[in-house]
């Protein structure tokens, strides 16, 4: 497979030159090393000589509703697969407990070692001794999917171990109910024990979407710059279905191509998963029409039941969710299992984009009580407006956590406009001046 190289101090960005979003390693490279020893006590749930293992034919799928966690349509939701990059997820989901509980932040230094180094392409190119920000290993991980960011940030994440990082990643996993994954590493780079299913990755999902709204944003970055890069999302949803907010894509020769999506419509979030599919073009195209059936299958089960529609956003009250009456339910996605949070959406439409350096001014257009609250806000606005990025800034007032809807990546000129028409309505909003930085150099958690 062609490779191509593009040096930049320590980073040097490969690509694959046949998927430019996936790594092509095969099963059989996969290193011995990278897997447990202590394989007899982790036996592959089954292999595909038995008719049920991670290469049997067919498609994988499920939906479910995000808030309430129904499984609104399954299709071999439980055969084992092999996850690919899909993996990031848990890696991900482990990353965003460590910032929320202070064990690091954004802009903590991961050193870079041998072995992440040396992980097959797609990747950065990192050199062995330098180091990446959380946040760069993040936004690496959510667009281009870097192998040698995830696997540094595992090895971080697991004391210096990346197999250690695998063993949380799988406690975490079986404590979400995800009752057969087993992760041996952090990438999803092929390992024969690295198993997972649709309605297990769904689970995830859903575990990101509810527990971690503030760390959604990370998902719906299209581009991003590195050291002077600019680095692309390898999403296409992104690009293509209105409403959508991520989640991720994965490949493998064996895994085959693999995408999990999370989208909004009205205030009601869905979550995707398709696995073992032939090609790109059959997963978008199976992924978008399995959406649209289930938002327009909810919009109907609402008329029926002459639910109202759901409510526009105001302070301090969270948006309503419709749940669909429909469901083909095989048994009920399982509650996400740390900390529950109030049910709450993460959505950003699909023309956002991060915008030029030149245009850094913000429009602070309310505060609320409700993280979703401020969210459908900035979103409202955004709409309205038609530039700039909406986003939400968690803020700390004499001890008190507020939200703040913001529009950012705007121009001087922009920033005023969007001031101007909401104060002609009688709505607040504040200017604020241009910063260091832009989207991907920021989080909620900044203020």
């Amino acid at each position: 497979m062609l490779r191509a190289k593009q040096h930049a101090g320590s980073y040097g960005f490969v690509f694959s030159a046949v998927s430019s979003c996936l790594f092509a390693a095969t099963l059989l490279a996969a290193p011995a090393a990278h897997a447990r020893t202590d394989k007899s006590r982790h036996a592959p749930l089954a292999q595909a000589d038995t008719g049920f293992g991670p290469t049997t034919p067919g498609v994988s799928a499920i939906l479910v509703d995000a808030s309430t966690g129904r499984v609104l349509a399954a299709s071999g939701a439980d055969t084992p697969r092999y996850p690919a990059s899909l993996t990031k997820l848990m890696t991900l989901d482990l990353a965003f407990q460590a910032l929320r509980d202070g064990r690091m932040t954004l802009d903590t230094q991961i050193p870079i070692s041998e072995h992440a180094a040396s992980v097959q392409p797609v990747k950065l190119g990192l050199a062995p001794g330098s180091t990446i920000t959380v946040r760069q290993a993040i936004l690496s991980m959510t667009t281009m999917s870097a192998n040698d960011a995830a696997t540094a940030l595992g090895e971080y994440l697991g004391g210096g171990s990346e197999e250690h990082c695998a063993e949380l990643m799988t406690q975490r996993a079986h404590a979400l109910g995800m009752e057969q994954t087993r992760f041996y590493n952090a990438s999803g780079l092929p390992n024969p024990y690295q198993v997972s299913t649709a309605r297990d990755l769904a689970i995830l999902a859903r575990d990101i979407v509810v527990t971690f709204p503030q760390d959604q944003q990370f998902f719906e970055v299209q581009k991003f710059d590195l050291d002077g890069h600019t680095i692309y999302s390898n999403n296409n949803m992104l690009k293509t279905y209105p409403g959508a907010t991520g989640m991720k894509t994965g490949y493998t020769t064996l895994a085959r191509h693999n995408l999990v999506t999370s989208a909004m419509r009205n205030g009601h979030v869905l979550i995707g998963v398709e696995l073992h599919e032939p090609s790109w073009g059959a997963t978008y195209e199976q992924m978008t029409a399995m959406l649209d059936s289930g938002f327009d299958n909810s919009a109907k089960t609402a008329v029926a039941a002459n639910l109202p529609p759901a409510p526009a956003p105001v302070a301090h009250a969270v948006p309503s969710f419709i749940a669909s009456a429909d469901a083909a339910t095989v048994r009920p996605m399982p509650a996400p299992a740390a900390r529950p949070k109030p049910h709450v959406t993460a959505a950003q439409v699909a023309s956002n984009r991060p915008a030029p350096a030149t245009a850094s001014w913000t429009a602070e257009v309310g505060s609320y009580k409700y993280m979703s609250s401020a969210r459908a806000q900035a979103l409202a606005v955004r709409k309205m407006r038609g530039e700039g990025i909406a986003r939400v800034a968690r803020v700390e007032v004499h001890g008190k956590v507020i939200w703040a809807a913001q529009i950012i990546g705007l121009s001087h000129e922009a920033a005023h406009a969007t001031c101007t028409q909401l104060s002609a309505h009688g709505a607040s909003c504040v200017i604020i001046p241009p910063q260091a930085d832009h989207l991907a150099a920021r989080t909620m958690s900044d203020g």
